[in-house]
């Protein structure tokens, strides 16, 4: 059997008949980018995603625990400075590195672009996002006399856009051999008949895999490659969009040496029970974290014998890993959700739909479902005031107006 026949054979077998209609429609360059496109999807796992997407959710009989932390503001000082000393050991050594996840766009705030290239509007002349995290990590390279590897994860949609506009602002005084950008993956979006979309540009239509599409992503695009070959022992993962976002906190480093765990966090804890976040639990005997529609309200106006929520810890994408950890998770394949949304397709007939309704399926990963890898999590509670600036929606809460806000207050209280 030819190539091309072992590919028609793939097509019928998972019923994307409309796809080799389309095929036999194309010449050239735009067939062979189709066929190395479909070359590259793992079929038989977007039909079972699909298929999962017809299941009633079973509930199981879950044992769901409080988890525990430390809180910063009550460690002694001794355990500060146990804590300061191991962290900031790893670092000096040039064995720490940080990921930034920007593979997003920042449409929900109305602006057209990469989320990165946002302008805060900060002190009166503003602050892009990228360049308020290159100066965090510029003043960590200072203190500690080293230069931390800053690895960017982009998306196949922005990836050209962050590149050059890293390149514009001369990556914001950066050192340009120790910043590498690598794109996240994708996974094929799929119809309720279970048939791929096609898009305006003649392929598959895809969308970003999730935030916990990382770990697979540094493996597969080098950077795991890269990190061992500049001796990384721990690494941290955060998003582009935190404008308080501490990325070497040597305190959590060192907590989670001193713990002998392979993974850690920072949290802060709930503004009320309601909040619409996901709390750290324990889960089954494993690390958790619950997003705020599986939390049962009762659970979570659970309060422990000092009157704090039993189930408070939010999680804030502040995450760090052993190298070793990073590898094991990349090589395991982590639940994939799916999400019912609007997205355009071609049509048979070759003419663009616009749906006013959802239409199809858009899978991914979410980051924290790593830590169930693990027996255990290191937790360090942080506080809102002074680790968690979000920007996320354009009015209201965790809005550019709230994130300057406490930008500027707590860069106030450092001085």
């Amino acid at each position: 059997m030819d190539k091309n026949e072992e590919i028609i054979q793939l097509l019928k077998t998972y019923n994307q008949e409309h796809i080799i209609q389309l095929l036999e429609k194309l010449e050239g360059k735009q067939k062979e980018d189709l066929i190395e496109q479909i070359n590259r999807i793992d079929f038989h796992q977007i039909m079972e995603l699909y298929e999962n997407t017809k299941k009633e959710i079973e509930i199981k009989e879950n044992k769901i625990e409080a988890i525990k932390y430390l809180d910063k503001e009550k460690l002694t000082k001794n355990e500060i400075e146990t804590f300061n000393e191991l962290g900031e050991k790893i670092i000096i050594s040039g064995k720490y590195a940080v990921v930034t996840m920007a593979g997003g766009q920042g449409t929900r705030l109305g602006h057209t672009g990469p989320k990165g290239t946002f302008k805060l509007d900060v002190y009166g002349k503003g602050k892009y996002l990228f360049e308020i995290l290159a100066e965090n990590l510029k003043e960590a390279n200072k203190k500690y006399n080293t230069i931390i590897p800053w690895y960017i994860m982009t998306s196949k949609e922005n990836n050209e856009m962050t590149q050059e506009f890293l390149e514009r602002n001369n990556y914001f005084g950066y050192d340009r051999n120790n910043v590498m950008l690598f794109e996240q993956g994708e996974l094929p979006l799929i119809n309720t008949e279970g048939k791929m979309l096609i898009g305006k540009n003649l392929k598959i239509k895809e969308a970003s895999d999730g935030n916990g599409g990382v770990f697979s992503s540094l493996r597969k695009r080098g950077m795991l490659a890269d990190m061992k070959e500049r001796g990384i022992e721990w690494i941290f993962i955060g998003g582009v969009d935190n404008a308080i976002l501490k990325m070497a906190d040597i305190t959590l480093l060192g907590m989670a040496i001193e713990k002998n765990v392979q993974i850690a966090s920072k949290s802060v804890v709930k503004a009320n029970p309601h909040e619409r976040v996901g709390v750290f639990c324990k889960m089954n005997g494993h690390p958790k974290v619950i997003e705020y529609t599986e939390l049962p309200e009762q659970m979570a106006e659970e309060v422990d014998n000092n009157g704090e929520l039993k189930f408070g810890e939010s999680h804030i994408m502040c995450n760090l890993f052993t190298i070793d950890a990073i590898e094991k998770i990349s090589k395991e394949p982590l639940i994939y959700h799916s999400a019912f949304k609007k997205n355009s397709y071609i049509d048979e007939n070759g003419r663009e739909i616009i749906p006013e309704e959802p239409n199809s399926y858009k899978f991914e990963a979410f980051i924290f479902d790593s830590f169930e890898l693990f027996d255990d999590i290191a937790i360090l509670r942080g506080k809102r005031e002074d680790d968690f600036a979000p920007v996320k929606n354009k009015d209201g809460v965790d809005s550019p107006k709230t994130a300057k806000e406490l930008y500027e207050k707590y860069w106030e209280r450092q001085k």
